[in-house]
């Protein structure tokens, strides 16, 4: 499987998030919320009509850091599985994409992640 660098694990404030550029070909960016030595990667799209999460860049989390929020229409996601838990799409998801933290410290997702 090929994969692709988002940025290193230190890049990510511990209980922030930040944002990715749409790969060649794709509509829209990735974004990661880290947790510690977790990071949790998702498509930047609200699965209630596609706009992106984020108002300003890296901006993905509510006022409190608890939720993954849609600056649209206040949707709020739970971070460990994107599932809506208040809003509009309540029950849908994010769409996940499989992040893994390699020995040096990189974030790594599938090449096509997003695609």
């Amino acid at each position: 499987m090929s994969e692709r660098r988002l940025c290193g694990l230190a890049d990510i404030p511990d209980g922030g998030s930040k944002g990715f550029s749409a790969a060649a070909g794709a509509f829209t960016g990735l974004f990661a919320v880290r947790r510690g030595d977790t990071v949790f990667a998702y498509v930047n799209s609200c699965p209630h009509i596609g706009l992106p999460l984020d108002p300003v860049p890296d901006r993905f989390l509510d006022a409190k850091g608890m939720h993954i929020l849609c600056s649209a229409h206040g949707a709020r996601f739970r971070v460990e599985d994107g599932e809506c838990v208040a809003g509009p799409c309540y029950g849908e998801t994010l769409e996940a994409i499989a992040a893994r933290i390699d020995d040096e410290g990189g974030v790594w997702v599938a090449a096509d992640a997003g695609l």
